[in-house]
């Protein structure tokens, strides 16, 4: 396990960064895209970063195991020796780059003990990267500018403001919840970027009914607790890394603060 350090983690950023660039040289193309056996899309860029990441992750520590979306065939008792690994999403969002929404990043985490300790997500055409690591804090680089990212407390006066991926996942979603509160959706890309909507005081929540995988949590997971946030299934437990043989997370809620009645807004009767 490499030691937690200020440089590490830069290192992790300007890591990040680079891939960025070499995505967004791909977003000015048309690239080509196939359905992964999940049915979902892969195009040579998620490859092409994918395998920039391993590299330059691999020279950065080079007894570091490292677990890519694109290369995860790696079975649960090979695995579950690590004591440490790099956990990437080489393109988060990947039909959003197709779409060309602009909302996808890259996505790079450190995993000790089933925990992530360091994070990063890096959103190349929207011009930011968010940062954070265990002790350290949570932090928003913005045109050069680091931003250390605070608490949010959740006003009790406004509705319930809930990050979702489209329209149709809000009415699912609202499905679920309790009359009791009012609520605002708002729509964005992918995964990673609407945690970041809750890291930046835009929404309270983001709650996701639906397919991700570790790789899809990680960086957020470490980015909120960092601030004060919470990060649970919808059975009120936390996400798990390299613990089963599957890598697909439970629907979960990723909220601003742990000082906040959660289990209200869900409608009472799911658990009968």
């Amino acid at each position: 396990m490499p030691i937690l350090t200020t440089h590490l983690l830069q290192d992790v950023i300007h890591i990040a960064q680079q891939a960025g660039e070499h995505l967004r040289r791909f977003y000015q193309h048309s690239v080509s895209v196939q359905i992964k056996a999940d049915n979902t899309p892969v195009t040579e860029a998620d490859l092409f970063s994918s395998q920039f990441l391993t590299e330059k992750l691999t020279a950065l520590t080079p007894h570091l195991p490292i677990l890519s979306e694109e290369n995860c065939n790696i079975p649960l008792a090979k695995r579950q020796a690590w004591a440490s690994y790099w956990l990437i999403d080489p393109l988060d969002g990947t039909q959003q780059f197709i779409n060309r929404t602009d909302q996808f990043s890259v996505l790079i985490s450190l995993v000790k003990n089933h925990q992530p300790v360091l994070g990063v997500i890096h959103a190349p055409i929207l011009g930011y990267t968010y940062y954070a690591m265990k002790g350290f804090g949570a932090y928003k680089l913005q045109e050069g500018k680091p931003c250390k990212l605070a608490f949010h407390h959740i006003a009790s006066d406004r509705p319930l403001r809930i990050a979702v991926g489209s329209a149709a996942t809000a009415e699912k979603v609202r499905s679920i919840l309790s009359p009791n509160f009012d609520y605002a959706f708002h729509i964005c890309g992918s995964s990673s970027l609407k945690s970041t909507l809750v890291a930046d005081g835009v929404c309270d929540c983001y709650i996701r009914l639906g397919r991700t995988g570790e790789w899809d949590t990680a960086a957020a997971e470490i980015l909120l607790a960092e601030m004060g946030g919470v990060v649970f299934d919808l059975n009120y437990q936390p996400l798990t890394y390299n613990q089963r043989e599957s890598f697909v997370n439970p629907n979960f809620l990723m909220g601003a603060t742990r000082d906040f009645p959660w289990d209200n807004i869900f409608r009472s009767d799911l658990s009968e």
